[in-house]
């Protein structure tokens, strides 16, 4: 149930047939997206309950994209992008099962690049630092793809979500680049919580 409508969400009957050893040997690609983990279900219910009516939001990372659909429900335009094919496949159906407009873009896996735009509102991303190689291209990407935020944009963050165990060099990374880091704790991540980044704008004059 998210903001009081119940979706109903496709997932892959047999996750397992989607293990490919020669993916693995390449990129160690395995297919996480296939889950609904708790981090993304923690978190599309928070961005169900914020005002972000017109955004402009994009998911990294996306999986099944319960967060972009939260965000669609809200009255944002969203973008959900992910590094594998199948998963960006299912999201599309599920959008149209569901009516909702969400878009979806492919990401690289070993170097993930900003999705061709730029200005958006909000960035939104659950457990995606699963590789530390990730950390550094995905800060890169932040920076690149997400509007300066704060109180010369009103209320809208730059980014909420919930990350893995690399999540120290990601951080480390977008504090060194003058974002702010605000942890709120929720009680479905007990060890961890909703994680939100803003950068304000620079005034000149």
């Amino acid at each position: 149930m998210l903001a009081g409508r119940e979706l109903s969400i496709s997932r892959p009957d047999d996750p397992e047939s989607l293990i490919d050893e020669s993916r693995f040997d390449e990129d160690e690609y395995l297919p996480y997206w296939t889950e609904l983990w708790p981090g993304g279900i923690a978190l599309a219910q928070h961005v169900a309950e914020i005002q972000i009516d017109g955004a402009r939001v994009l998911e990294l990372g996306c999986g099944l994209a319960l967060s972009s659909f939260a965000a669609a429900l809200a009255g944002a335009r969203v973008l959900a992008t992910d590094w594998a094919p199948e998963c960006l496949d299912l999201v599309e159906r599920n959008a149209a099962t569901t009516g909702l407009a969400v878009g979806v873009a492919a990401l690289d896996r070993i170097a993930p690049r900003s999705p061709g735009s730029k200005g958006y509102d909000l960035g939104v991303a659950a457990d995606v630092l699963y590789e530390e190689r990730n950390a550094e291209p995905l800060a890169r990407m932040l920076g690149e793809t997400v509007s300066p935020g704060g109180a010369d944009r009103g209320s809208w963050p730059a980014a909420r979500g919930g990350t893995r165990r690399h999540a120290a060099a990601f951080f480390g990374r977008v504090r060194a680049e003058g974002w702010s880091v605000e942890r709120t704790r929720v009680a479905a991540l007990p060890a961890g919580g909703i994680l939100r980044l803003w950068r304000q704008t620079r005034k000149t004059g």
